[in-house]
C-alpha cells in the first residue's frame, strides 16, 4: 500500500504538530495496521510535560502513543494467522528473542526491547503502522478496536494481579485510581477477588472505581486509609495491595495495612525513583514485595476476559478526542487530571 499518512508529532515540550509521512511497508513477518484508537498513557503525558523519563530523552519531532487497536490492511508474505480485515490489538514491545530473559519466558525484561513511544522509537499517533504479526492479536467480534487499544493497560493490571497471586477469598486494596489502578481493579475482579477497596485523593476517579465494581472507596485526603482498612477488616488487614500511585505515602500505607504474610505489588513509579519504606515492619510481618515492569504472556488472557464480559474495559474511558485535536487532547489530559481518568484518541 503506497501513499502518505497523517502523523501527530511532539515538536517540543507542551507542543504538538503534524507531519505527512510515507505509509510504512510491512516486512515479511509484519502486518500493516490502520490505527483506529490510541490511548493516552501516563508516560505519554510525562514525555509531553518534561521531555524525558529517566535516561529516555525525547528528540523532536517524536511520535507518542503505544496503546493501540486497529484493522489489518496488508499482511507480509510469511504471515498466516492474520489477513486484511482482521481487527487487532497491538502489543507494543518487540524483544530480541535470544537473551536469557526471552529464553526463559520473561521477555518483558529483555534489555534490547524496541517499544513504541520510548525514545528513540516512535509511537503510534499516526494513521498506519507496520508491526510484527506475532505481536498483533486478533480481536473477537464482540471486542471493539477501542477496547483493543486498552488491552495494553489492562495487561499491566493482570500482570500485577498475577504477581500478587490474586485469588478467591482475598481482600485486596488498590492504591491509585488512574487507568492502571482501575485496570488492576478489573483484573482482580476477573480473577475472582470479590473484595477490592480503592484508595485515591481524586473523588471522580474514586466514583469511577465504584462504577467498575470496587467494594468500597477511600478518599485518602479525607480519611486515614490504614485505619479505614483495618476497620473494614475487623483489625486483620488486607491480603494484597496493588500500589499504582507511585507515591511513597501510599507504599508505606500499603505495607501498614497488610496482614502478616501479605503481599504488596509495586506498580507505580515514584517521581524520584526512590522511596523510604518501613523495612522493620516488612520484616516483622514477613511481607512479600513484588514489582511490575510492563507484562508478559497476558494479551490473549486480557482479550478473552473482555470478550467473556468479565472486564468492562469501555467503562474506564472518560474522554475521546479526534487526531486533529491532539494538542487539546494532551493539554486537557495534563491540566485536568481530576476529571479525565482515561482519554483515547480516535485516529480514523
Amino acid at each position: 500500500m503506497e501513499g502518505k499518512m497523517k502523523t501527530a508529532v511532539m515538536l517540543d515540550i507542551g507542543k504538538m504538530g503534524f507531519e505527512e509521512r510515507a505509509i510504512p511497508v510491512p516486512k515479511e513477518d509484519e502486518v500493516l495496521v490502520k490505527i483506529e484508537y490510541v490511548g493516552i498513557c501516563g508516560s505519554d503525558l510525562h514525555y509531553y510535560e518534561h521531555g524525558r523519563i529517566g535516561n529516555y530523552i525525547v528528540e523532536p519531532p517524536f511520535v507518542l502513543g503505544h496503546e493501540s487497536g486497529g484493522t489489518v490492511v496488508e499482511a507480509g508474505k510469511n504471515v498466516t494467522h492474520l489477513k486484511a480485515g482482521d481487527r487487532v490489538a497491538l502489543e507494543p514491545g518487540k524483544t530480541c528473542g535470544h537473551c536469557e530473559f526471552c529464553r526463559t519466558g520473561r521477555y518483558n525484561l529483555c534489555p534490547d526491547v524496541i517499544f513504541f513511544a520510548t525514545p528513540p522509537v516512535d509511537g503510534v499517533f499516526q494513521e498506519y503502522v507496520a508491526h510484527e504479526a506475532g505481536l498483533c492479536f486478533k480481536l473477537p467480534d464482540n471486542v471493539s478496536t477501542m477496547e483493543g487499544a486498552l488491552i495494553e493497560p489492562l495487561s499491566i493490571g493482570f500482570h500485577a494481579a498475577r504477581q500478587g497471586d490474586a485469588h478467591m477469598g482475598q481482600t485486596a486494596v488498590v492504591t491509585g485510581a488512574g487507568c492502571i489502578g482501575l485496570s488492576s481493579l478489573l483484573a482482580l475482579k476477573a480473577l475472582g477477588v470479590t473484595t477490592v477497596y480503592v484508595v485515591d485523593i481524586m473523588q471522580k476517579r474514586l466514583e469511577k472505581a465504584m462504577e467498575l465494581g470496587a467494594s468500597g472507596i477511600i478518599n485518602g485526603k479525607e480519611t486515614d486509609a490504614v485505619s479505614k482498612i483495618m476497620d473494614l477488616t475487623n483489625g486483620r488487614g488486607c491480603d494484597l495491595v496493588i500500589e499504582t500511585s507511585g507515591t511513597e505515602i501510599c507504599a508505606r500505607q500499603g505495607i501498614e495495612m497488610l496482614v502478616k504474610g501479605g503481599t504488596i505489588v509495586q506498580v507505580g513509579y515514584s517521581a524520584s525513583g526512590d522511596m523510604n519504606l518501613p523495612m522493620g515492619m516488612v520484616l516483622d510481618k514477613e511481607i512479600t514485595i513484588k514489582s511490575v515492569f510492563r507484562y508478559r504472556h497476558i494479551y490473549p488472557l486480557a482479550i478473552q476476559a473482555v470478550a467473556d464480559g468479565k472486564v468492562n474495559l469501555k467503562g474506564i474511558v472518560t474522554n475521546t478526542f479526534e487526531l486533529d485535536d491532539v494538542q487539546n487532547a494532551m493539554d486537557s489530559s495534563v491540566n485536568n487530571k481530576a476529571d479525565i481518568v482515561k482519554a483515547v484518541i480516535k485516529i480514523s
